[in-house]
């Protein structure tokens, strides 16, 4: 008798671990998610920003924004645009939803989900302004390298979503890591290196410092940033 094959499972680049949640944190998922909150089940495929925001605007999308820091100030710093968050872990999720209902910020919204299900099913192409991925686990040791989240098809997915001109962004605290993306980024047929081909990118202003960043800096860790365009005609440059 012939069984069926088992689905291949997609290799997650994230582990859950819940943390702990504070009360204010579980209380803003419970009171603010239906104002905030998307879901891939839930939302129409893909998902219009015009009804999500009421507006047509340039949208940013980031992609585990760990406790929302600098996704909150970039919202902040730029009403003009629509944010869209994308995190795993529900503390983090939390924080971020505090912040935003505090600050009464009306261009945020939030999945509390995968990033390459989001990616895949939720973002039309060529529809995003900018994809911004900063600190993504490194998953340091060698084995564990096929976790990280920055692949060929992630990258090919990212590009399909980005508008003529879009801009990728990366930013990472562990070297090997922003080498191997650099890499990765630096022969993708479709996007070029604003800092040209082999470079880093000096911090951009709209990456704002978060305060894990400027204690790496006290402690001398380095950080490396690649920013990278979509053109309007494919280019290697």
């Amino acid at each position: 008798m012939i069984t069926p094959e088992k689905p291949i499972r997609p290799i997650r680049s994230f582990v859950i671990r819940e943390g702990r949640m504070t009360n204010g944190q579980k209380r803003a998922i419970e009171e603010f998610w239906s104002a905030y909150g998307l879901s891939v089940k839930d939302s129409a495929s893909p998902i219009s920003f015009e009804a999500c925001f009421g507006r047509v605007a340039p949208t940013i999308l980031e992609i585990g924004f760990g406790d929302g820091g600098a996704l909150f100030q970039m919202a902040r710093r730029y009403p003009q645009k629509n944010f869209i968050g994308v995190e795993v872990h529900r503390p983090g999720v939390g924080k971020l939803l505090v912040d935003v209902h505090n600050d009464d910020l009306k261009n945020v919204r939030v999945f509390c989900e995968d990033g390459n299900e989001v990616l895949a099913s939720a973002i039309a192409d060529s529809s995003l302004q900018g994809v911004n991925l900063f600190f993504p686990d490194p998953w340091h040791k060698k084995k564990h390298n096929k976790r990280r989240i920055l692949q060929p098809h992630f990258i090919e997915l990212v590009k399909s979503k980005l508008e003529v001109d879009g801009y990728f962004h990366f930013a990472s605290d562990w070297e090997p890591y922003a080498l191997e993306a650099l890499e990765l980024l630096d022969n993708t047929i479709g996007l070029v290196n604003v800092a040209g081909r082999g470079s880093f990118s000096p911090r951009p202003d709209t990456r704002p410092l978060t305060k894990f960043e400027k204690r790496g800096q006290r402690l001398g860790h380095g950080v490396w940033d690649i920013v990278m365009t979509k053109p309007a005609v494919s280019s290697r440059m």
